[in-house]
């Protein structure tokens, strides 16, 4: 008697196979929902650590072009036998004669000036605020702006008055101008409270007077303590080279010379390094959520036995079986990778509203985000399919 061959088995469409793998994880939710979850926070870390850090560097960018890469600092180093070096009274006129530059100026601490709100409060407690004498065209060069009331002019500049740095205002308590604080010994009229100066914190802790009041009142011996300087962005590193020279022609080794914004760029570079150490981490994350994935499937193998062997005597081939078993741990981890990529931008644009910082939301991450959880599925999900589409029907018959 001869045999009639069976008729080859149909193809499953696309659509049949994501209908076929739902029913699979709907016949388990919570364990399924418990494995999406190891991948979901996996893939929530990435796209958290990469969208904060991109917000947080592209502040920091921002950051930079508002405020410049072309200015210079000097400050007074030390001598040849450690003695703290002095800048001369004439170093501003000799800066500003240096080609390419386009504006200098000064501050210059006075010795042992604190300011207190009253003169009632200890000299000792001195709230880390500093007095410093300036030059008129110091927010000029340094780009900064006044908050409230007015900066130092060619009129108030000899009488008591001053001008608070942000940080210095808000130890004070003095919001408005008007307000009267006792500085170095002398009772000064503040005249205006300015906005925060981030390349620049020493001003924002500082008290600022006029240069003749600090000479005549104060005690001032009129050598400058810093120096800001700016000038073409071409021609920075130039002048870079020549400024303590010119600060100093006699030991321009005793003038130290930087550049303000290269803060800014080594905590770019820092950022750079934590993101890359953070990513690792929500890598491992991710990896773990993947071992969580298969071995949900294994189980999953284990305890539909009599559905593979049911599937398999109604005609279904290995590849039929083996390729329903790889879609629902591909459709495990992608559900679980959308959940972890939303859940990560939440995160992102929570974190970045509350600093005040831009959204940004790299698309390499999101994409990536869903690219990662789809591999992972499929390399969990590819021993537990081999697995189930080894069993014959009466293997899997027999031990349902």
């Amino acid at each position: 008697m001869s045999s009639v061959p069976l008729p080859p088995s149909a193809r499953l469409s696309a659509a049949v196979v994501l209908r076929v793998s739902l029913v699979g994880l709907r016949g388990r939710p919570l364990r399924a929902a418990l494995s999406a979850l190891g991948i979901a926070i996996g893939v929530a870390a990435m796209v958290a650590v990469l969208g904060v850090g991109a917000a947080s560097r592209q502040q920091l960018l921002d950051q930079i072009r508002t405020l410049g890469t072309d200015m210079l600092t000097v400050h007074p180093g030390q001598s040849l036998f450690g003695e703290n070096a002095r800048l001369p009274v004439e170093s501003v006129g000799m800066v500003a004669r240096v080609p390419s530059v386009r504006s200098v100026t000064a501050v210059g601490a006075v010795e042992n000036g604190t300011v207190r709100r009253t003169d009632k409060i200890p000299e000792a407690d001195t709230g880390g605020i500093s007095v410093a004498a300036t030059r008129l065209n110091l927010l000029t060069t340094l780009g900064g702006s006044v908050r409230s009331g007015v900066f130092l002019n060619s009129a108030t500049e000899m009488y008591p008055a001053t001008v608070l740095g942000s940080v210095a205002a808000g130890r004070l308590g003095v919001g408005q101008p008007g307000a009267q604080v006792y500085l170095a010994g002398h009772w000064f009229t503040v005249i205006g409270v300015l906005d925060s100066l981030p390349l620049n914190p020493e001003i924002d802790r500082s008290a600022l007077v006029g240069w003749p009041v600090a000479e005549g009142l104060l005690g001032f011996d009129g050598h400058p303590t810093t120096l800001y300087e700016r000038s073409d962005e071409e021609a920075v590193t130039a002048v870079r080279e020549v400024l303590a020279s010119a600060v100093n022609p006699r030991d321009p080794e005793e003038v130290q010379v930087s550049r303000p914004s290269d803060a800014l760029t080594a905590q770019l570079a820092a950022a750079s390094t934590f993101n890359s150490l953070f990513l690792g981490l929500g890598a491992v994350a991710l990896l773990v959520g993947g071992v969580g994935v298969a071995n949900t499937m294994v189980i999953s193998v284990l305890e539909r036995r009599q559905e593979i062997g049911l599937r398999r005597a109604l005609g279904a081939n290995r590849g039929q079986i083996r390729l329903q078993f790889l879609a629902e741990s591909v459709v495990l981890s992608l559900l679980g990778g959308l959940s972890g990529v939303l859940l990560g931008v939440l995160v992102t644009l929570g974190y970045a509203a509350s600093r005040g910082w831009p959204l940004v939301l790299p698309v390499q991450a999101l994409a990536g985000g869903v690219v990662a959880s789809t591999l992972i599925g499929a390399v969990a999900g590819l021993y537990p399919a081999r697995r189930a589409a080894r069993l014959t029907p009466t293997q899997a018959l027999a031990t349902g």
